[in-house]
């Protein structure tokens, strides 16, 4: 099974918008993929979506939730300092090496102009999606 490290913004769009990133998220609901979070990327995902929409209490907490019973949680043990323009796009690929992540899933310049990180691919998330549904369940 494929895994991602995905980025906050994926998941404020998946949880908020809908679209393409909750393809994504459905996907992972399936068992297609597994999605790979830290402490670090929930904050920032549950952070915007109370400072930017509004979001109450109870849906933070729904949304925290749902996320953790979604996702594998990993705890970085390295600190990286590797994208300088975006400091905290360091914790996405701190996540994706705890995880051993095969993508990174993201709609960030910085990110995307990097392409790879060690063996996970970062692409955003319609090529994410489209290459979910060619691996198909449990490949």
């Amino acid at each position: 099974m494929i895994g991602a490290t995905v980025d906050s913004s994926v998941y404020v769009r998946a949880l908020h918008l809908g679209g393409p990133a909750a393809l994504l998220i459905g996907h992972a609901r399936a068992g297609n993929i597994r999605i790979d979070i830290s402490d670090p990327i929930l904050h920032e995902t549950l952070r915007v979506l109370r400072d930017k929409f509004g979001w109450s209490g109870d849906m933070l907490h729904d949304a925290r939730g749902k996320l953790l019973k979604l996702a594998n949680l990993v705890t970085p043990t390295e600190t990286l300092y590797i994208i300088e323009e975006d400091p905290d796009d360091n914790r996405i690929l701190e996540c994706a090496a705890a995880a051993n992540s095969d993508f990174i899933v993201s709609e960030d310049k910085d990110l995307l102009r990097r392409g790879q990180f060690g063996n996970a691919r970062i692409v955003c998330i319609r090529d994410f999606v489209k290459l979910a549904v060619t691996a198909g369940p449990g490949r």
